[in-house]
């Protein structure tokens, strides 16, 4: 049994000595050292595993009993499952450790950069541009009510129907309406003939009292039945046209130009003086409201250009111009409604409608200003990569206005001209690391 156990031993002996090569020989030294215990571990666990009580071989000077011959099965599955595990063991001690790359080096490469990877920070004058967006609405709308009280006999429009100044958009019924206009008119022909008599009376009482048959109070009375009647008269004619104006006014007729939005009654209803009938508005012309920050009102004026988009109409692109300025702050934020005039004539754009585009500001003197991509974000504090000989620095700047047409963008503070920043992700590179720019005409 020690005899096969030490011939185990030999083989992965010889077996770990030709793995490696002379320059390895001191770390397996180390090693060696710690496997002959093992194996003689595994040896002694080898024989007490396989010599079972009552033989009679004689191990290392000890007497062993005899074994029968049909332990000889269970004695080679010992052997070799213990010689296994050994050669296991034997591989693991000595196993050669895998190379490591420590983070020192490797962050001692220098980062490649190409010529278009720095840009450099120079004044340039930008057109200022300003986000906003709005909701459109017509600037001339109504909702066209009803002056009289009655029946509606018919409504003539419906929604999205056009009308013209003064057509007719609605017929109350006017029978007590025309009854009362009769009325008045009588009442005018009474004062009227009221007034004829009263004057006759005046002139005769004057000759009368001119040949001194009546005493002068006496004039002075007719003299007043006659102005009461020319008074009666006036008043008659005034209820008569108020009449009238009711009468005209059963008509219900469309103030301006424009297209009805939403009919709010049907015919056949009963409507009291004012009633909404219709809401009628002009899409010709449209107003956007825009919330501007306060502290870029003082680079808006009045007759600015504004370009936007709507949605649904793709790419195409529509303008219009400053034309108010709200004197106060919207509540609850510190921001400004400013109204824009939109042009509309073909109508294609219609109220309620959300716009997004920009407010292009008057260009000023010139301003330093970087590539939008090389401005990068941490914890929403913009930060910039510089180039300063060949080393990566990284800095904080405050940037303006972006111009998304030239894709630069202002930096307020923090750069100064001349320097160099970097456009390109530099991955997990940290301030301090080294960087190079590649020559493009020595790659060429």
């Amino acid at each position: 049994m020690n005899r096969y156990a030490r011939q185990q031993t030999g083989m992965l002996d010889d077996t770990e000595t030709s793995e490696y090569d002379p320059k390895e020989m001191d770390t397996r030294r180390h090693m060696d050292s710690s496997q002959p215990a093992a194996v003689a571990s595994i040896a002694e666990r080898a024989h007490a595993f396989s010599v079972p009580a009552g033989g009679s071989e004689s191990v290392a000077g000890t007497s062993v009993p005899e074994t029968s011959t049909s332990d000889w099965p269970k004695r080679f599955i010992a052997f070799a499952i213990l010689a296994i595990i050994a050669g296991t063991t034997a591989y693991y001690m000595t196993r050669k450790p895998a190379p490591t790359v420590s983070p020192t080096a490797a962050s001692a490469v220098p980062l490649q950069l190409a010529a278009v990877d720095i840009a450099t920070v120079t004044p340039k004058v930008l057109t200022r541009v300003l986000p906003l967006s709005g909701s459109m609405a017509p600037v001339t709308q109504a909702t066209v009510k009803a002056k009289v009280g009655g029946e509606i006999s018919e409504l003539v429009v419906r929604e999205g129907q056009d009308v013209r100044e003064g057509d007719v958009i609605a017929r109350i019924d006017t029978r007590n309406l025309q009854a009362q206009y009769d009325r008045e008119l009588a009442a005018v022909e009474k004062a009227r003939a009221d007034l004829n008599l009263a004057t006759l009376n005046r002139d005769k009482n004057r000759q009368l009292l001119d040949q001194k048959y009546i005493s002068q109070n006496t004039f002075e009375q007719t003299e007043s039945a006659y102005a009461g009647g020319v008074a009666s008269l006036k008043l008659a004619e005034a209820q008569a046209r108020v009449a009238k104006v009711s009468l005209d006014d059963a008509l219900v007729r469309a103030p301006f130009t424009g297209t009805v939005a939403k009919r709010m009654v049907q015919s056949g209803e009963k409507v009291s003086s004012d009633t909404s009938i219709v809401t009628l508005v002009d899409l010709r012309q449209l107003l956007l409201e825009a919330a501007v920050p306060a502290q870029e009102i003082p680079a808006v004026s009045i007759g600015q250009p504004v370009r936007f988009k709507v949605g649904g109409f793709g790419q195409r692109q529509f303008e219009g111009q400053v034309q108010r300025i709200s004197p106060m702050t919207m509540e609850g934020s510190r921001a400004i409604t400013v109204y824009i005039a939109v042009p509309n004539a073909d109508r294609a754009l219609k109220g309620g409608m959300f716009a997004q585009g920009e407010l292009v500001l008057n260009s000023g003197e010139p301003v330093l200003s970087i590539p939008t991509v090389a401005v990068k974000y941490e914890s929403a504090v913009p930060v910039v990569y510089t180039l300063e000989g060949d080393r990566i620095q990284r800095k904080q700047v405050t940037i303006g206005i972006q111009n998304e047409d030239t894709g630069l963008v202002e930096v307020r503070q923090g750069l100064q001209a001349g320097e160099h920043v970097i456009v390109a992700d530099i991955g997990d590179r940290k301030p301090g690391s080294k960087a190079v720019v590649r020559d493009a005409s020595k790659q060429s």
